[in-house]
């Protein structure tokens, strides 16, 4: 059984009600990045159909771990650029990165 995308997409709905999204001025409407996203996955997992478990499980892993360093560099480099300090959490990941 496969997730289909509007699936998908309440379940990041319900993610999202504990660690909201700030999608500030973007000049797009929320729910359709949502669709979109939820689409993408739906359209990567079902190319996955002839993988193992354990190689459907390790290339999903890989791919939210890219994300998750993309998304903590996006955060990094907007806060720089407004000059703002990283939060306690971003602090401490980062001063674990600077001992040698």
């Amino acid at each position: 059984m496969s997730i289909q995308p509007d699936q998908l997409a309440a379940l990041m709905r319900e993610v999202e009600q504990e660690d909201p999204i700030d999608f500030a001025d973007l000049p797009f409407p929320e729910e359709e990045l949502r669709t979109l996203v939820a689409k993408h996955l739906c359209e990567m997992a079902s190319a996955m159909d002839n993988f193992s478990t354990e190689d459907r499980l390790t290339t999903l892993l890989a791919v939210s771990a890219k994300l998750v360093l993309e998304n903590l560099v996006l955060h990094v480099q907007l806060l720089r650029r407004h000059g703002l300090p990283v939060g306690d959490n971003v602090d401490a990941l980062l001063s674990r990165l600077r001992k040698p």
